[in-house]
């Protein structure tokens, strides 16, 4: 981290490769260029970097990036120089990754809520790995894209997630293998099994139950005759905020050692999504103070508002799931508590309130005010014209 700058707070920060989450690269950058605020700005690096290491705990896993996390070119484009493939999530994505010139055998269609005309076009660019968990998805897949490969997403809990994504998506174990039989009877190719464990998910014991809940859907379509041999891990690993998280090594541990007992040396093959881990730590979003004032009626609390809040790259902020590093240019002398909030004229754009953030004293108007580890779920989920305010723009270097 910059020695120009104070974090405010016990920063929990990074080890190993994960160190240079704030990198001297993106400080050059932000000094050159002085770009406007709020932007985020990534280093593409540090996302190669996670590759890297991804592949060497995970050496015989497919890498499906999850688009979403991120969506830029350059994200893109450097991702694939190293050879990994890529979950879309919407016909919008893979106009993006074809157009860029991404073979459709790198590509998984990975939504389980998708428009059969979408299906079709996929389809028809030659995408031939597809999602589903409910059985009209399943006949929706059956019309527009018969005799592609299916993978059910199966419902697991997201204990420890500190952004769940269950209810929403996924069935039952039961529901599951009776779709996947149902799959192969429509003309179909049912390949396997996946399930999302949770996003920023802290406890790598978590992939170790929903792979034991994994092999009973596949040992039971296989004693029906149909063999299934994929298996999909989903996202989950996490960056760093806050709050303390385990090494990517005890995640790979956790993971390997239920596939063995799982499934010995049989196993299928692996897949995973990660989104978040690969490009969370690679990123910065820098916001700049717009006001700071006393609210009486909060107990004299003070509130920096920001040109940078919930609907404009820090939509992960609801509830207060994602607590960021923060660092500011007012190292030194006394702190004090804030409520951090945006710019919009909407009483829910408060970033922090409940969680405790604590500040320079001599932080002013005008100020820069950076999220650490930023690169993931910002400028990708920023609204378009929300209080016509334009989307954050991402730098990458």
């Amino acid at each position: 981290m910059s020695t120009g700058f104070h974090a405010g707070q016990d920063p929990n920060p990074p080890t190993g490769i994960e160190a240079a989450a704030a990198t001297d690269r993106i400080d050059a950058f932000l000094a050159a260029e002085n770009p406007s605020t709020p932007c985020v700005v990534i280093d593409l690096q540090i996302v190669s970097a996670y590759y890297r290491a991804l592949c060497a705990l995970f050496p015989a896993t497919s890498i499906y990036y999850a688009v979403k996390a991120n969506p830029a070119p350059e994200v893109i484009a450097t991702l694939a120089a190293l050879g990994a493939s890529f979950d879309l999530a919407s016909n919008g994505e893979i106009a993006r990754c074809r157009g860029m010139g991404l073979p459709a055998t790198r590509c998984s269609f990975g939504n389980t809520i998708k428009r059969e005309a979408d299906i079709a076009r996929a389809r028809a660019d030659g995408i031939d790995l597809f999602a589903f968990d409910s059985p009209t998805e399943l006949e929706k897949l059956a019309r527009a894209a018969p005799g592609a490969r299916v993978f059910c997403r199966m419902l697991v809990g997201a204990h420890g997630a500190q952004w769940p994504l269950s209810r929403k998506f996924g069935c039952d174990r039961q529901t599951a293998a009776e779709l996947l039989l149902r799959a192969s009877r429509l003309g179909l190719r049912p390949v396997g099994v996946s399930f999302h464990v949770g996003s920023q998910q802290t406890e790598p014991q978590r992939w170790s139950i929903a792979i034991a809940h994994a092999a009973e859907i596949l040992r039971r379509c296989s004693r029906e005759g149909v063999t299934l041999d994929l298996l999909n891990l989903g996202g989950g690993l996490p960056a760093h905020y806050r709050m303390p998280v385990p090494e990517l090594s005890c995640y790979a541990e956790a993971i390997e050692t239920a596939l063995s007992r799982e499934f010995g040396g049989a196993r299928p093959q692996i897949l995973l999504e990660p989104g978040r881990y690969l490009v969370g730590d690679a990123g910065l979003l820098r916001a700049t103070v717009l006001l700071i004032a006393e609210r009486p009626y909060h107990d004299q609390e003070r509130w920096v508002y920001l040109d940078a809040g919930r609907y404009n790259g820090l939509p992960e902020t609801l509830n207060e799931r994602i607590a960021y590093r923060l660092r500011t240019p007012r190292h030194g002398g006394a702190c004090g508590r804030v409520v951090l909030a945006g710019p919009t004229c909407d009483s829910t754009d408060i970033i922090y309130e409940k969680t405790r953030y604590e500040l320079p004293l001599a932080l002013g108007i005008g100020d820069p005010v950076d999220f650490l580890s930023a690169g993931a779920y910002t400028a990708s989920y920023a609204s378009v014209e929300f209080n016509g305010f334009p989307p954050i723009r991402t730098y990458c270097i």
